[in-house]
């Protein structure tokens, strides 16, 4: 098994209180590879956050990218939220970690 760091980087936004995570691959393979795992349920578990609605995922392949949605992961928002990562840029490292089958493992 290996982490979506080994296949691709994550940047994120935010829009109000939603964070934004999109996840660009490096190549064809990884994006065939994270296009099988990353499914927006599999996002939703992985962050575990209490969410105000469900977790949202485009797929645009020709610029090999997912981009996931999730409603209230950042608690209010830049101007509303107390925590220190209003825009929620830290947690574009943790989906870096969310473990994938490896292009040698096969079908998870």
């Amino acid at each position: 098994m290996s982490t979506v760091d080994s296949y691709a980087d994550v940047r994120a936004g935010d829009k109000g209180d939603t964070l934004i995570l999109d996840v660009l691959a490096r190549d064809q393979a990884a994006y065939d590879l994270l296009a099988g795992a990353l499914t927006a349920e599999a996002v939703a578990a992985h962050y575990a956050l209490d969410l105000t609605g469900p977790v949202v995922r485009r797929l645009l392949p020709g610029v090999r990218a997912l981009v996931f949605v999730l409603p209230g992961a950042l608690g209010g928002g830049v101007t509303g939220s107390p925590v220190l990562d209003g825009h929620g840029k830290a947690l574009s490292y943790h989906l870096l970690g969310y473990r994938v089958p490896s292009r040698l493992d096969g079908p998870a």
